[in-house]
């Protein structure tokens, strides 16, 4: 059995290059303020996996996706193992678009420090009056540059998001971040909605989009998982302060009241964090992880 290496390795995640498919894994790693923890969660990778094909089938309608395989028997035989199985996803290889396109459906962290600053977020305009955790009158469109491992992402407006693609893709700038923009709001309208009819309200997402062999948009990356979104419990919610979270909030929330952790969490707070991956997982499926 050929012994394979990532060709790529993020935070969470380790990518394999399989000839004309890439393998991307979703480790049980954890990373908290840009750094990875000496903890792993199990069973996390998983679902990250499973609820990023979950809502690929559900989008097909509005644009195609990446995924090929989330069974490792369609993979070589290095992914045919408990390491592995549930947590790989073979893709179509893409060609990625250099913005990390993020939508805001409700006002909360950065765009709510940036809003009672100076009433907008990432240069949008915003009503006066709104409360943290408020609803936004429509969802907006608040794109990143993407930062290589150990940098912070930087917020543009949509302008600066034209002439980034421009720089890659000469004389197609303003049609690709129109598209990316089109598409991201539509992804998310659909996806919140249903989310809502499940009990869970995604606050704000980010969504990463490249182009095929045809020069098609395609979604890439992982999709609507509690690592690359915000869902809180709609029981419950309360405009006027911060909400409760399904996702890394309890390892956040511990670090920050604890000095000298050294990056490592309690197994208690470990528990604590994939019971809420798991509960938004079963909410938002219907199902039980496998």
């Amino acid at each position: 059995m050929q012994n394979l290496k990532p060709i790529k390795e993020g935070k969470v995640r380790e990518i394999y290059d399989n000839g004309d498919s890439l393998i991307m894994v979703a480790t049980d790693r954890i990373s908290c303020f840009d750094v990875i923890l000496n903890n792993e969660v199990t069973k996390k990778g998983t679902v990250l996996t499973q609820m990023s094909k979950f809502w690929f089938d559900m989008t097909e309608d509005i644009l195609p996706n990446h995924m090929i395989s989330v069974d490792v028997k369609d993979m070589p035989e290095f992914f045919q193992n408990e390491k592995y199985d549930g947590k790989s996803m073979m893709c179509k290889k893409l060609n990625m678009l250099p913005i990390e396109c993020i939508v805001r459906g409700y006002i909360t962290g950065s765009g709510w420090a940036s809003y009672q600053e100076n009433g907008t977020v990432c240069g949008i305009k915003l009503p006066e009056g709104l409360k943290e955790s408020d609803k936004l009158p429509e969802p907006i469109y608040t794109p990143s540059t993407k930062a290589e491992i150990g940098d912070h992402d930087e917020n543009i407006s949509f302008e600066q998001s034209v002439e980034h693609l421009e720089k890659y893709f000469p004389g197609k700038g303003r049609e690709l971040a129109e598209k990316l923009r089109d598409n991201t709001i539509a992804l998310y309208k659909k996806c919140a909605e249903y989310a809502l009819s499940k009990g869970i309200i995604i606050a704000d997402t980010k969504f990463e989009f490249g182009l095929d062999e045809n020069g098609n948009m395609v979604i890439g990356d992982e999709m609507l998982t509690p690592d690359s979104s915000r869902f809180w419990p709609a029981d419950g919610y309360e405009p006027g302060h911060g909400q409760p979270s399904f996702d890394k909030q309890f390892a956040r929330d511990w670090l920050k009241e604890n000095d000298g952790h050294d990056w490592t969490l309690p197994q208690e707070i470990v528990d604590k964090t994939i019971d809420k991956y798991l509960q938004a997982y079963e909410m938002l499926t219907g199902e039980k992880l496998k």
